[in-house]
This record gives structure tokens, sequence and C-alpha cells, in this order.
């Protein structure tokens, strides 16, 4: 379990009730639960809590008077409201009350995990490359990039300064870059870093639910639309909408994003009339767009719709002199909220950490470095505390490529490809990029040396 206050969950419906303890204890969440709101509001008065969860719907004192209560008592505390009968009002009352977020039932467990994992997040010491950042969250409680890179400060001068438009940002970059975290940023620099920012995993939505999810719909609109559910793109009005692995959403589901781009106006399933939007898009990718629209996954209309502000994050291995500070920056989050002893890093681990390839770039970095403190004895973090083989994963120096008499351009060409594909973790289109040349010119030479072996 997380060294945390437990989070109060407030639930009258049992099987809800035990389904969301279980998962949160999975997740390792400490939990307690209250059945009505008069028994939530004696528990917290009693107990130190680290976030509340209430249903809206509760018997006798209701979610709302919850909220407030709760506001009342500790103005900090986040409070997340459930609801199976949403709608705009309600969700605004609940926003202008000082709620966290509002989510409508039923609900995938991932998200509300995820949106636990951002409110707790300054509590927990989440801070550096955590995707912090959400409905309700000061500008305080967004945390800055650790980064003493020039490629990086470039970029985040370059999104402060586009911030307060309402241009649409696709933010593109190897997995564990730290991608929703820029999202975030753009949205603390943006005209109203007090409104909404909501953030939904196109990859996690199954095909029948996407649509609703973003749009929302109507009561009767379809088998199973009890209430009007209101969309993300409503919920996130005047404040920011960021559509992380853009790349996975369904081709006809692309078709209506283009229009809502354009039209600045949504429909809810089952609406009679569109609804007008002032929503911020931020779109994130961590495979290229122009790749997956030459594969016929991705619309090239909304792709260039959606890239009206592009930015890329490098990966780790670009920006090496990043590794030693984010290294310490992580070992002295993860010694406190371990409570551990631990003075520093040997310079015999920090050589293993500067050669290490990281091909989960920071994301990787920071679970070492948490593995490091939880299993580490001793004074300093030692290379055998890691656990990293920095011989069959080191990052070889750019022009490293042995270059001997004899050898002809032919067998230099193939092995920098290679050895290029191996940096990247076989992922082409970065490999193309940082090779120069094509993606067709890369697949081409990648089927000329496969039938060179079967000749």
């Amino acid at each position: 379990m997380l060294d945390l206050p437990p989070i109060l969950v407030v639930e009258n419906q049992p099987d809800v009730r035990t389904a969301l303890v279980q998962g949160l204890n999975r997740s390792g969440f400490p939990v307690e639960t209250a059945s009505d709101g008069s028994e939530a509001l004696d528990k917290f008065k009693s107990v130190k809590y680290s976030m509340v969860i209430t249903d809206e719907q509760i018997p006798g004192t209701g979610g709302m008077t919850v909220l407030n209560s709760v506001k009342e008592l500790s103005p900090h505390i986040p409070v997340v409201i459930m609801t199976a009968n949403g709608s705009v009002n309600n969700a605004v009352e609940a926003m202008q009350a000082g709620a966290y977020d509002y989510i409508l039932k039923p609900f995938l467990f991932e998200v509300i995990e995820k949106t636990i994992k951002k409110a707790i997040a300054p509590a927990a010491g989440h801070d550096g490359y955590a995707s912090l950042g959400g409905q309700g969250d000061s500008p305080g409680a967004l945390k800055k990039f650790i980064t003493r890179n020039q490629n990086v400060e470039a970029i985040l001068d370059r999104a402060r300064g586009i911030a307060p438009s309402r241009a649409t940002v696709l933010i593109q970059g190897e997995s564990g870059t730290g991608k929703e975290l820029l999202a975030a940023y753009i949205h603390r620099c943006s005209l109203h870093p007090e409104a909404p920012y909501i953030a939904l995993n196109c990859a996690a939505l199954p095909d029948t639910l996407a649509e609703s999810e973003l749009f929302g719909h109507e009561k009767g609109a379809f088998t199973g639309a009890v209430g009007r559910k209101i969309g993300k793109f409503e919920l996130a009005q005047k404040g920011t909408l960021v559509l992380d692995e853009i790349s996975e959403m369904p081709l006809a589901l692309q078709a209506k994003l283009l229009r809502v781009l354009q039209e600045k106006e949504i429909d809810r399933i089952g609406g009679a009339r569109p609804i007008p939007i002032e929503t911020r898009v931020i779109a994130i990718s961590n495979v290229g767009l122009k790749q997956a629209v030459s594969e016929g996954k991705f619309r090239e209309d909304l792709y260039y719709r959606v890239n009206v502000i592009p930015l890329t994050l490098p990966p780790l291995r670009e920006r090496r002199d990043d590794v030693e500070l984010l290294a310490h920056h992580f070992l002295d989050k993860y010694r406190r909220l371990n409570h551990k002893n631990i003075g520093g890093i040997s310079e015999a681990a920090m050589v293993v950490l500067r050669n290490h390839a990281w091909n989960g770039n920071v994301r990787e970095l920071e679970n070492t470095m948490e593995r490091a403190v939880l299993i580490g004895g001793g004074e300093n973090v030692e290379p055998e505390d890691l656990l990293l083989d920095s011989t069959e994963n080191r990052a070889e120096p750019r022009g490293a490529l042995a270059i001997n008499a004899g050898r002809t351009v032919h067998a230099m060409e193939k092995e920098l490809i290679f050895r290029t594909l191996e940096e990247v973790n076989d992922n082409r289109t970065h490999a193309a990029e940082l090779l120069g040349i094509s993606i067709r010119t890369l697949r081409n030479k990648l089927r000329e040396y496969k039938e060179e072996a079967l000749s």
C-alpha cells in the first residue's frame, strides 16, 4: 500500500462500493468506506483522508452536501463526484463548489484510477514527469519539467508562447518522455488555467463508448442510456481536453472529431441541436502520425487539423545531460516517500545510469530509482541496486561506429541502420528521422537486406 492517508469512498450500493474498494486496493491505495453522507462526514471529522470519492445520489445527506462540508472543513482535500444522472448544470455546480472531477457512471476503473493518481499526486510526491494537472488544480499544483537540456527548454519556451491561444496542439514523442506533463504545462500557461483540464486515453475506450465519452448522449438515445451523459468536450468547456494516444481513435470517430475541430460545436448522441464549445484540444501520440496516415490508420485531413502547433519531446538518450539531474531528483523523491536514509548515488552507479540506453525514457529512469531506493540497504545507491544490465543495454555514443579500412559503404550503411533501429527499440519512424531518410527509404533498405540474407 502507498504511504498515504486512506481514500474515503461514499457509495450506498454494496456491489459498486465493493468493486471500487477491491480495485483501489489492487492499485495500492488504502481505502475506507461509508454508505451514506452522514456516516462519511462523521468519519471525515475524526480521520485524516487523502481524498473523498462520493456518489451524488446517496441517501440522506447527498453527495453535494458532502462536497460542500469537506471543502469547508479541509479545502485542500480533493473530492470526486460520481453520478449516473449527469447534466451540464450539475457538473458546473459541482466544479464551482470545488469538486476535483465529475465522473459519470458507468465508467472504466482506469478512468477513476487515473483521476485519483492526479488528485493525490502533490501529496504523494508524484512530481517531475508524473501526469499532473486536472480540473480544479491550482497553478501551483502543476509541477515543472526537471531539465537542463537546451532542446527541452526551447520546447517549453515555444509551449509557453502558444499557450494563450486556442490553437490545437500535437505533442509527439516516445512513451515515457513526459508528453501529458507538457500538455498540463500548456494548460497552466493558458488564459484560463482555472478552467477544467481533462485527459482521455483514446486507446482505453471501447469503440461503443468512445463517441458517448467525447460528445455525450441524451436520455433514451440508445439501449442503456437511462440518463443524459455530458461528454468530455462539454466538461472541458473553456479549458483543455487532452486526447492521449489519438492514433488509436477509430476512423469513424476521427471524422466526427474533424467536424468538431472545424465547426467548434458538438452533437450529443440523440441530441436535437448542436452545442457550441470553447475547448482547447491537445492531441498526444507516441507513434508518428504521418506514418499512421500513410498506413491508412489516421485521416490525413484530421492530421493537418490537429498538427497546428507541433511539439516533439526528445527521448532521454538524446538529452543525457538530464540523466544525472533526474536521477538525483527521483532519489530524493522516493527516499522521502519511503522514509529511507540513503545519502546519494555512488559514482559507479552513476556511470551505469549514464551509459544505459533508457528505451523507456524518463519513466524507466523513475522506476529504476524507486526500485533502487526500496532494495538498497547501503549509504548510497550502488550499481547492484539498479538491477540494470549495463552491458546488454548500453547506449552507444554517437560517432562510435567502427570505420575500418576495407569495409564497404554498403556494409557500413547496413550496420548504421540496424544499430539505429536497436537504439530506438525498432521504432522505424524515429529511426528514419535520426538517419535523415524517409520511412519509405528505410523500408526499402530493410527489404534489400532481407533479400540478401535469403539469397
